[in-house]
């Protein structure tokens, strides 16, 4: 009898607490998702003639004092724009995937060899040539991103891929020992006034990981070799580019005799990376060591793409987060991520410390022009990926697709909703446009998470995360800002 009156308080409390009301589950954070088919290529770019046409604004040496902080915009298309005839939407993707995966690997490729140089002691492995370090545009691992500009004087007209992810500025020449198939004329640069060999002896010639001599002319030469085997030499020169309307003077150019290789299209790449021999190191004074651009999603809209030098090219909305240095690698942009959220909650398996820079120049994170999809580190890519399968349940899930593990069958739908995806980088959170994570990969109605896993230690934030985002390269401020809906 009294063990039965003990069991009442006891069974009391249990009805009390069943009647609590429990801790609510955090609400899931989504966003709509507009259905977009792949972008079929353009029937034509539109570059305009008059631009080639008029006079240039200026004609002051990239580095005069008086010329500080100019100005300058550019279009930008995608590689894709100048695709075979018949080329179908399926099978572009399907060569961007292809070109995505070797680009990656080149990069890897680069970082580690730049880990070997410095493990193996000053001078080692100077043969490996990465001067302007990686495939980018021109070969199978593609910059992506092209513009067309005028070379020498008069300017002569050609496409030239934009590459964050390297560094010098070179373009075939004839007379050619060997060179690919261009849409424009070879350059000449016998035809113009403006062209100047670099004395072997220069401090700019200096600068190349690999300077060669010509012991003729005593001037100086360069190759870049590429992690695919193909490479570019030639002389190393200064001459003038023309921006549209905006002249820049005494550029030190890679002018290529000899360039072999996946090399298709455009005639040459203009490097825009962190190192000396970039693009913006050499005019630096000239445009406030300012540059940004914005990539458009071209799933949804035919507008081209754009990017601006200049202190406008500073965007008041970005939001900017601290570029860390490699002490074993100054081309790429390094940068620092702490985290990631999906839903609105953090994932609690990724933290700052997969993604350290150590002090080797192993691992880190960089924004990267040239890489389509984001590569993460394995541990964190898997995390991530969990977390979104768990906020998109409701969808539909389908097949595999090349490097994507997580995708689903939205065939019939326009709109869908899904879970936010939010990078947390140091001092800045970009969240991202539902299409730059989720996106179509076949005609029949397939998207998948625009992420992947790298056994690499080196995570690489792609160009469809950053599409919509004015990215801004501050680099007299040692920082990167994205401002979000930029492309306007």
């Amino acid at each position: 009898m009294e063990g039965k009156a003990s069991m009442v308080p006891f069974l009391f409390l249990t009805f009390v607490l069943s009647l609590s009301p429990s801790q609510p589950a955090p609400l899931l954070q989504s966003q709509t998702l507009v259905l977009n088919r792949l972008p079929s290529p353009p029937q034509s770019l539109s570059w305009s003639d008059a631009d080639e046409e008029s006079q240039p604004s200026s004609s002051s040496a990239g580095g005069d004092p008086e010329s500080a902080d100019s100005i300058f915009s550019l279009q930008l298309h995608h590689v894709d724009a100048l695709p075979p005839n018949g080329t179908t939407p399926q099978q572009l993707f399907n060569s961007r995937l292809l070109r995505d995966a070797s680009r990656v690997k080149s990069i890897e490729f680069a970082s580690a060899t730049a880990v070997g140089r410095g493990a193996a002691g000053a001078g080692a492995g100077a043969g490996a040539g990465f001067s302007s370090s990686v495939i980018s545009g021109l070969a199978q691992g593609s910059g992506e991103y092209f513009t067309r500009l005028g070379v020498g004087t008069p300017p002569r007209y050609v496409y030239m891929v934009l590459d964050t992810g390297s560094d010098i500025v070179w373009l075939q020449c004839a007379p050619c020992k060997k060179c690919y198939s261009q849409s424009d004329p070879v350059f000449d640069p016998r035809k113009s006034s403006s062209y100047a060999g670099i004395p072997c002896d220069a401090p700019i010639c200096r600068r190349l990981d690999s300077p060669g001599c010509n012991s003729r002319k005593r001037t100086c030469l360069y190759q870049v070799s590429y992690g695919d085997g193909s490479f570019t030499t030639g002389d190393f020169s200064t001459e003038t580019l023309t921006f549209r309307r905006t002249l820049v003077a005494r550029v030190a150019v890679g002018c290529g005799h000899d360039n072999q290789g996946l090399f298709v299209g455009a005639a040459g790449l203009l490097g825009l990376g962190r190192g000396k021999l970039s693009f913006p190191s050499q005019t630096g004074r000239r445009f406030n060591r300012k540059f940004s651009y914005c990539l458009v999603d071209r799933s949804a809209s035919s507008k081209p793409s754009s990017m601006l030098f200049g202190g406008k090219a500073v965007s008041r909305t970005a939001r900017f987060t601290p570029l860390i240095s490699n002490p074993r690698l100054d081309t790429f942009y390094y940068v620092e991520l702490l985290g990631i959220s999906v839903g609105g909650t953090r994932v609690p398996g990724i933290t700052a410390s997969l993604f350290k820079l150590d002090p080797t120049g192993s691992g880190g994170v960089i924004v990267d022009s040239g890489t389509s999809v984001t590569r993460l580190t394995r541990p964190a890519y898997v995390s991530l990926r969990d977390a979104f399968r768990v906020g998109a349940g409701n969808l539909k899930r389908a097949a595999d697709f090349s490097l994507f593990d997580t995708c689903f069958d939205l065939s019939g739908k326009t709109e869908v909703k899904v879970p936010t995806v939010v990078l947390h980088f140091r001092g800045a959170d970009v969240s991202l446009p539902a299409s730059n994570y989720l996106i179509p990969v076949d005609t029949s109605g397939t998207f998948c998470f625009a992420f992947a896993g790298t056994m690499s230690g080196l995570s690489i934030i792609g160009n469809i995360q950053q599409q919509g985002f004015r990215v801004v390269y501050d680099l007299g401020g040692s920082r990167i800002g994205f401002a979000p809906r930029g492309c306007a």
